[in-house]
């Protein structure tokens, strides 16, 4: 991809803006957190541990803008419906979603709906979460939805007849989160031909971080051959500020188009650029059937 800079000092003011960052207290979402409020948006930093949401916004500190931590655990239905419904007394617009939270490499578990935990917090949460929130989003003027996907969408398969690796069955930790990276960006691209569709003038995008440094990989740590790779790893990766470049690309840049997918231009590290996700992630019959099982399993419709 073509390298093109883009930093923190290309975004625009975002003083009177209103966004939500999901899993804000760490990571990429906590560099997302940090960017948008120094240009003056209303952040609500959502974490599943209140405690751990203050910190963050107290090593944030003082900014042009204002950061609000609210609860949300995107592998359980109740809380996203709990804080959807706080969200709406307290809040008439919504500018930007970014579907930052997620979990990587998991042993085999279920969420407390019963979902596998891989599928179930990083597609199946922000799915609820955007239908959710979607009155809200189709009301405010120019208001985006971005999702965080992975370069690991390219090892991701959709299988319908066993979807959610039912009792362990197939499952393994990349292969789930491949499956649930992919489902990112299906979720995606048919949110934006509905909006297009229906004339709502609103916007999806999806992002992807390359090889970030952040506590995702925590479950790797103890592997052998995670340790082995360490040295590789440091030198193929970028730091979790660089790593969040391109979702706060897609979350603000005005030259952003809905369907874009966003990520760095070297493919694992470098500017946030315009880049391709592969050929299953446009799959129309996919996306169609992902969107149907997901409004069934969530019991919330757009």
């Amino acid at each position: 991809m073509k390298k093109e800079k883009w930093t923190t000092e290309n975004m625009p003011d975002l003083s009177g803006k209103v966004i939500i960052v999901t899993g804000g207290n760490s990571g990429l979402g906590y560099e997302s957190v940090k960017a948008f409020a120094k240009k003056g948006a209303e952040v609500i930093l959502t974490s599943r541990s209140l405690e751990k949401g203050e910190n963050a916004k107290n090593e944030i500190g003082k900014s042009k803008g204002k950061i609000s931590v609210m609860q949300l655990d995107l592998s359980d239905l109740n809380s996203i419906r709990k804080f959807s419904a706080k969200f709406h007394e307290n809040y008439k617009q919504l500018d930007v979603l970014l579907n930052n939270a997620g979990i990587m490499t998991t042993p085999y578990f279920l969420t407390k709906d019963g979902f596998e935990a891989q599928m179930g917090t990083n597609h199946l949460g922000h799915f609820a979460l955007t239908g959710l929130l979607f009155d809200l989003l189709k009301k405010t003027t120019g208001s985006r939805i971005a999702n965080v996907s992975s370069s690991a969408h390219k090892q991701g398969k959709m299988d319908f007849d066993n979807l959610l690796f039912e009792e362990g069955k197939g499952y393994s930790p990349l292969k789930s989160y491949g499956r649930s990276k992919l489902s990112n960006l299906l979720f995606t691209y048919e949110l934006q031909r509905k909006l297009e569709q229906n004339g709502i003038h609103s916007m999806a995008v999806a992002a992807h971080p390359g090889v970030a440094q952040t506590n995702l990989a925590r479950y790797l740590d103890g592997k052998f051959w995670f340790k082995l790779l360490m040295p590789v790893f440091k030198l193929i990766s970028q730091d979790q500020a660089q790593g969040a470049l391109p979702q706060i690309r897609a979350s603000v840049d005005p030259n952003v188009k809905g369907g874009q997918y966003y990520g760095p231009h070297r493919g694992m590290k470098g500017d946030p650029v315009i880049v391709e996700s592969n050929a299953a992630s446009h799959n129309k019959e996919d996306a169609k059937r992902l969107w149907e099982v997901s409004e069934k399993l969530t019991g919330v419709h757009f």
